[in-house]
């Protein structure tokens, strides 16, 4: 099959969530066709407590997985079942909320008030909705990280060459990676067709799509592609 094309570019949208925490939607309501099977996420990077710091109280999910990914600062977390943890910066949770669960999270900023992650919504296929919830904490250091020339690729689920991610035993066929490419650097992956494919682009600035026509974003926008076997992108200058 061809390289992917990008087929959408969509902003972010500044919104408020949980009990006040000021976040930007990378995509949701509306755009499920386009994107199933994933639902939503959030970008909810914060630079002061106000802004962060009532949380996201007692709240319940059922038939979803949550991916939750801790850039800067940490959020404490406790369900129904009676968990409680930290994910601290790094750090991956993916909750699979399958029957139903209650939860909170509270974010807290590091040294400087700092504090943000992104948080990705997953639909479950029907047959696997009422499996019981569950939990994977994986920890920042357990996640491998791949070298290529003027790229660094953290990989969370799914495999780069011979490496795999730690998050394993997830319904579907996931791969989850964090890519930073030097000014400049061009960068191509390999992917599987008829795989729903995004990028988000959260620092910087790049140029994506197949080589001959690649389309231009900046920091806080959704890129969705085309069907196809590889997708490509250029990092900006800057």
């Amino acid at each position: 099959m061809p390289d992917r094309t990008v087929r959408l570019i969509h902003a972010a949208e500044p919104t408020l969530e949980g009990a006040g925490v000021r976040l930007r939607r990378a995509f949701g309501h509306g755009m499920e066709e386009l994107l199933d099977p994933f639902l939503m996420m959030d970008d909810f990077r914060g630079d002061h407590p106000s802004k962060y710091e009532r949380g996201f109280p007692w709240h319940p999910h059922r038939g979803i997985e949550t991916i939750t990914y801790m850039l800067d600062g940490e959020c404490d977390h406790g369900d129904s079942l009676g968990n409680a943890g930290t994910i601290r910066s790094g750090d991956v949770q993916w909750m699979t909320a399958g029957s139903g669960i209650i939860h909170q999270e509270m974010p807290r900023g590091d040294e400087t008030g700092c504090m943000g992650g992104f948080q990705l919504w997953a639909n479950l296929p029907a047959a696997h909705k009422m499996r019981g919830p569950r939990y994977q904490g994986i920890e920042s250091a357990d996640i491998p990280e791949v070298e290529a020339e003027g790229a660094r690729i953290r990989v969370i689920a799914g495999r780069m060459g011979d490496v795999t991610g730690p998050v394993v035993d997830v319904t579907v066929d996931p791969e989850y990676l964090d890519v930073t490419l030097d000014s400049g650097a061009a960068w191509s992956h390999d992917v599987p067709a008829g795989h729903t494919v995004f990028a988000y682009l959260f620092r910087g600035e790049g140029r994506f799509g197949a080589q001959g026509d690649p389309v231009a974003a900046e920091d806080g926008t959704l890129i969705l592609f085309t069907d196809g076997d590889r997708v490509a992108v250029t990092a900006g200058d800057a």
